[in-house]
């Protein structure tokens, strides 16, 4: 998944703001004009509004969460498009002035599997429910790959990544070819014993008791999402060994 064209999309914001912008018009000599209209045409503003906030939902995860019921001059959008250039064109300086210069990571960067399925709440803001979609897919993705539909979650991963030859029905997932030595057998204990542990400390009690704190969710989420997201690589690039 590539990252954000902050050139195009900067370019994009300037044309929105562009056609959306209000002017009085001149009638000429002795003519009034009380108020003001769009510079563009309204077929216009629409499209460029629906390419805005693609945008938004990239640069600015919860955007929407308070957009107002109408916004008929898109007063509103193009205060969250001033907003997000200025985030986007003085990143970097920003980052400098600030004193923080560490690596960003973006939900929308990680494995499909983490992301695409639970997108659309961590772009409302509902980020706990985002991490619960992503650990519901990969299990689902885990099934579809080696044909088991009779276990999921943390009884499907013990048996994948086993190392015991694989049996009639129960095929194995293989990271690396057996070559006999120890990194061999670490890399499928390390994944049997990560992937059971994403889902008896993250996955189960999370659908049974999710946080009432919301101080600090997103953070969280992020890390719990980017731990699912290394978890569906494994999956995505193993091999499957049948009897």
């Amino acid at each position: 998944m590539t990252r954000l064209d902050t050139q195009w999309a900067v370019a994009e914001i300037d044309a929105f703001l562009k056609v959306t912008a209000r002017v009085t018009p001149n009638l000429g000599p002795g003519a009034v004009y009380l108020g003001t209209v769009m510079v563009g045409p309204k077929t216009d503003a629409a499209q460029r509004a629906h390419v805005i906030e693609q945008i938004l939902d990239r640069a600015l995860p919860g955007w929407a969460n308070e957009r107002p019921t109408k916004d008929k001059e898109y007063t509103w959008l193009r205060d969250q498009a001033s907003r997000v250039r200025a985030a986007l064109t003085r990143q970097d300086e920003l980052a400098e002035k600030l004193g923080d210069n560490a690596p960003d990571m973006a939900a929308a960067n990680l494995h499909p599997w983490a992301w695409e399925s639970g997108r659309s709440y961590w772009n409302t803001g509902h980020y706990h429910q985002a991490v619960m979609q992503a650990a519901i897919r990969i299990n689902a993705e885990t099934q579809a790959k080696l044909g088991r539909m009779d276990i999921s979650e943390t009884a499907l991963f013990n048996e994948v990544f086993s190392l015991a030859e694989p049996k009639e029905g129960a095929p194995r997932l293989r990271i690396a070819e057996d070559d006999g030595g120890k990194t061999y057998q670490n890399l499928h204990r390390g994944a049997r014993a990560f992937a059971e542990g994403l889902y008896s400390s993250i996955r189960n009690p999370g659908m049974h008791q999710p946080p009432t704190d919301p101080g600090g969710q997103e953070q969280l989420a992020l890390e719990q999402l980017a731990a699912f997201s290394l978890l569906a690589r494994w999956i995505d690039q193993a091999t499957v060994v049948h009897s």
